[in-house]
Parts: structure tokens; sequence; C-alpha cells
């Protein structure tokens, strides 16, 4: 946990442009999350306005972030129901990352003095989360975090500090519980093949 404001690499004044700009993600937020499974277009639109980079992401909603514009996907991805994101900071998701429902991702924080913390100072730290992470329902991915590539974190896990690649990590505070030996990956295109019945829908 950080104790002092300089301990955040992001600081943004809270501002009347803050607040105008986050209330322009609310509107967006409100549309995606209240379209009809049917508008497929719709939802592409939003997602394409609303995130700094969508590359193929599916996001189940509701949907919830704080600025959009800081959350970036490299690849794919999917985002089960009541995902909430505060991304003040970066956040960097790899290729195929899965997170379950009711996960939070909060690259905001405040300091512990008081005489800081009601400064008109939004404060948080990066988050980043490898490729093909499984995140499993209602953890909680505190700022400042790395999660290595294939790594998986446990249903209800709080994590606090850096997680190593290819682990399974649970717990609060979240800790490695073993590595992961994983099998011979089909190939892109064996992939492609299984998956073409779903995506041609």
């Amino acid at each position: 946990m950080s104790s002092k404001l300089s301990d955040f690499s992001v600081h943004l004044p809270i501002n009347p442009e803050l607040v105008q700009f986050q209330q322009g993600v609310k509107e967006k937020l409100y549309d995606f999350n209240h379209a009809r499974p049917s508008e497929e277009e719709k939802y592409h639109r939003i997602l394409s306005e609303l995130l700094g980079s969508v590359n193929g992401v599916t996001i189940l909603p509701p949907f919830y972030c704080d600025m959009g514009k800081n959350i970036h996907f490299k690849r794919g991805g999917f985002l089960n129901a009541g995902v909430k994101i505060l991304d003040i900071a970066p956040v960097m998701l790899g290729e195929f990352v899965q997170i379950g429902p009711n996960v939070v991702i909060s690259t905001a924080g405040h300091p512990l003095d008081i005489a800081e913390r009601v400064l008109p100072i939004a404060a948080a730290n990066p988050i980043t989360i490898g490729d093909s992470v499984w995140i499993g329902a209602g953890a909680i991915i505190l700022d400042g975090v790395t999660i290595g590539d294939r790594s998986v974190i446990g249903a209800g896990s709080i994590v606090t500090k850096d997680i190593p690649a290819d682990c399974v990590a649970a717990g609060n505070p979240c800790r490695v519980i073993k590595k992961i030996e994983h099998g011979k990956m089909p190939s892109e295109q064996e992939l492609e093949e299984m998956w073409r019945p779903i995506m041609d829908m």
C-alpha cells in the first residue's frame, strides 16, 4: 500500500475538465451497458470510442471504467459481466486475457497521510497483465501490480504485489501456490478452425 503521494507515478488534478471528461465516459458506458444483445455493431463502436486499444476483445455488460482511454488490449481477450477497471493510470492487458465476473482492477489509490489525501489529486500506478492470464471471479488487482504471462489468479484473491509467469496464485494477500507445467499448444491455424463455428455466428 502506498503511503505518500510521491509513491504514485500518476497524479491527475481533480478539476472541472476531469469531471466533464468522466461524465462523457459515463454516458458511453450507459449506452454500452443498456444496448440490446443483438446490437453487436453498437457494442463494438462504443468500445472503440471508449477504450485506448480494443484489438478484438469481448466485454460483457455491465462494464465500468474511470477513463477508458487508459485501457489497452494487445489482442483478443474476454471480460465477463461486472468487471470494473479504475484506469487513472494505464492498464495494459496482453493477448487473450480472460477475466471473470466482478473482477476489480484498480490503478487508483490514496496516500495514508490525511493532509495529502484531501488534496484534489487523483493518484495511481499502472497495472500490467500478461498474455493468456486468467483472473478468477471477484479478484481484486491493486495499483502497481504486474501479473506474468500465462498465470492464473484464484477467485476472490486480492493481488497486492507482482505475480510471476506460469503459476497459480491465490488468497488475501495473493501468493504463489504452484508453478504450471503447460501442455503443447495447438497451432494458431488449428485454434482458428476449432473456434470458427462460433466466430462465424
